[in-house]
């Protein structure tokens, strides 16, 4: 983990970028909410405002593992699966669940984006990036989201923005 980390997503640019002491030293698409920005409960939005990392999980898991409720189901995603489970929202390979900072906007309450689930997390290789489309987490190339899980630990501070 890089000391001075901070994790920069936009929502209107469908990127995430890794500002190392407020210098941009790495960036990827991703794809954040199909039903935009928001921080309801039940709302299916990205949530906005100043995030940490409260837990990196899935370190030593292979590529396409796949998670249910943050626990590896011992599945591997493959092209027989996603047409066995059609409906199911993947989460593969890592989870970095995030928790908010900001009570009464993204903190406590309805509004709580750890006790909402909002992760940033893998996704197939055959979803899109740079499109919105996920239930409210960002959604990030399993490649890419490798890359980024060694830069970070809990504690790293992310900054979701429109």
């Amino acid at each position: 983990m890089l000391d001075d980390l901070t994790l920069h997503v936009s929502v209107s640019r469908q990127q995430l970028s890794v500002l190392c002491a407020g210098i941009v030293v790495s960036y990827w698409p991703v794809s954040t909410a199909f039903n935009g920005v928001g921080e309801n409960e039940g709302s299916g939005c990205t949530p906005r405002g100043l995030h940490t990392i409260r837990a990196c999980i899935g370190a030593g898991l292979p590529v396409n593992a796949v998670f249910v409720g943050r626990r590896f189901t011992g599945e591997i995603y493959s092209a027989e699966l996603a047409c066995a489970y059609p409906e199911r929202d993947w989460i593969l390979t890592r989870i970095l669940w995030l928790s908010g900072c900001e009570p009464g906007k993204n903190r406590l309450g309805s509004v709580d984006t750890m006790r909402r689930y909002i992760y940033i997390h893998g996704t197939p290789d055959t979803e899109p990036m740079s499109v919105p489309q996920s239930h409210g987490c960002i959604r990030m190339r399993n490649a890419d989201l490798l890359q980024l899980y060694d830069q970070v630990g809990p504690g790293t501070a992310v900054i979701i923005e429109e």
